[in-house]
């Protein structure tokens, strides 16, 4: 996929959720949204802000239901590819390595993995299957910043 379609499907997701690519991703803390060492790109946290608004807050399987933090797993995906377009741009992506996802969970709720699909659905639908499978994390957590009901990382190989 080129960067031209990777970057305008991302934009038709964003548009679908209300989120804008181009509008700056606000930094909460000491820390900076990606680190690129060689060609391999780190994206630090992101739960399903817009703006200044925490989109998808409180506990999946009690406030919030596995739809919600589905399109909360979007959000926060779509944060890291406005980022990464920001920074390296969306064509340098050569292979999604790794996505982490934790869900502000109750005791009882187990499908932490279905929420996590939503993220990577999302990343093949922006990236296709020339970017490959990625390795995944989803687990279930008692709390997350800002009262999030979910929030991940992702690791990018890129092209050199």
């Amino acid at each position: 996929m080129t960067d031209i379609t990777r970057l305008s499907e991302a934009r038709r997701l964003a548009q679908a959720h209300g989120f804008d690519l181009d509008a700056d991703i606000l930094v909460g803390g000491n820390y900076v949204s990606l680190v690129v060492h060689g060609d391999v790109a780190y994206l630090s946290g992101q739960v399903p802000r817009i703006g200044k608004t925490v989109m998808v807050t409180g506990c999946v399987g009690t406030t919030v239901s596995l739809e919600q933090a589905r399109v909360g797993a979007e959000i926060c995906t779509l944060r890291a590819l406005a980022i990464l377009q920001k920074a390296v741009g969306l064509d340098r992506v050569a292979r999604v390595l790794k996505l982490n996802v934790f869900v502000q969970s109750s005791n009882d709720f187990t499908q932490q993995s279905e929420v996590a699909d939503a993220a990577s659905e999302m990343l093949t639908t922006v990236f296709g299957t020339s970017c490959g499978p990625h390795a995944r994390t989803s687990v279930g957590v008692a709390k997350l910043p800002k009262d999030a009901a979910v929030e991940l990382d992702l690791t990018f190989a890129l092209v050199p």
